[in-house]
């Protein structure tokens, strides 16, 4: 597998997070469960589209290009054959980019980019291609400093973004909202319409994310690690664990530390993804 991650000119830095492009000519076959991490992408299928299977076990066809909206439990997919993938991470406060205002009645979706914006889908698939034949990546730049132009993330958002961050989203949603100078219904209204999660979503997958981090880099307990991350118990994050990651935290623990322990169906095919929050993506066998 070959992944890697381009930095964005600095004019785009408030909406987008990097381009990334992911190549692997002999994907394993089993299904991978990719965790939420609070950004949404776009994403153009160059090689093989992947299937995409839903919580019910029903599965289809992934369209070759994708808009990736905000995610509250794990999204599992399975290649067909060939992965070649272009995408575009936005930052939280940057999501509105292509959705605009229907952002949050996207949540948990991922809607063919085509049908969301015929024309900027168009446009995006010329780039991602020109990106991949060696034409360089100022197409895209062009594009995307297009949009951004129309809009501009909420600067009170993006504090609170910055403050939930800071703590790994191990602070109180009124707190935040002080902080942030304004009320409480104002801050929820205004996340949910900047993000396309509640903040308290948000918050949940930072501090899930930095459960992770501790059990991954660390191999810490899940007690300490919980207790360190302002969970109430261990029973409190392993409910939040396995509802993110749809396996369980033993399960999810032995993938991490590379430990098959005798499981042919537990592989850790693809390590991690890791992008600015953290660990961003975990590929398991079912």
């Amino acid at each position: 597998m070959d992944y890697s991650e381009q930095p964005v000119p600095p004019s785009l830095s408030r909406h987008v997070q990097c381009l990334w492009r992911l190549r692997d000519d002999a994907p394993a076959p089993e299904v991978q469960a990719i965790y939420a991490d609070g950004r949404c992408e776009l994403i153009a299928h160059l090689g093989a589209p992947m299937r995409l299977y839903g919580a019910n076990g029903d599965s289809q066809l992934q369209a070759p290009l994708l808009f990736a909206a905000q995610q509250r439990g794990p999204i599992r997919l399975q290649p067909t054959g060939p992965v070649h993938c272009l995408g575009v991470r936005l930052t939280p406060a940057g999501s509105t980019l292509v959705a605009g205002a229907r952002l949050a009645a996207l949540r948990d979706r991922i809607p063919d980019l085509r049908e969301l914006d015929p024309g900027f889908a168009a446009a995006f698939a010329e780039a991602a291609h020109a990106c991949v034949a060696g034409h360089g990546v100022d197409a895209m730049w062009a594009l995307l400093a297009q949009r951004a132009a129309a809009q501009p993330p909420d600067a009170a958002i993006e504090q609170a973004l910055a403050q939930l961050d800071q703590h790994d989203g191990d602070l109180r949603i009124a707190e935040l909202a002080r902080t942030a100078g304004l009320g409480l219904r104002n801050l929820q209204a205004r996340f949910l319409a900047a993000v396309g999660m509640t903040a308290k979503e948000y918050a949940r997958v930072r501090r899930l994310q930095a459960l992770l981090r501790s059990l991954d880099e660390e191999r810490a307990e899940i007690a300490d690690a919980a207790a360190r991350h302002g969970y109430s118990d261990q029973a409190h994050a392993t409910h939040d664990l396995s509802r993110w990651t749809g396996t369980t935290p033993a399960r999810l623990v032995r993938a991490l530390r590379g430990d098959r322990d005798g499981e042919a169906t537990l592989r850790l095919a693809a390590a991690f993804v890791r992008g600015h929050s953290g660990v961003r993506a975990v590929a398991l066998g079912d």
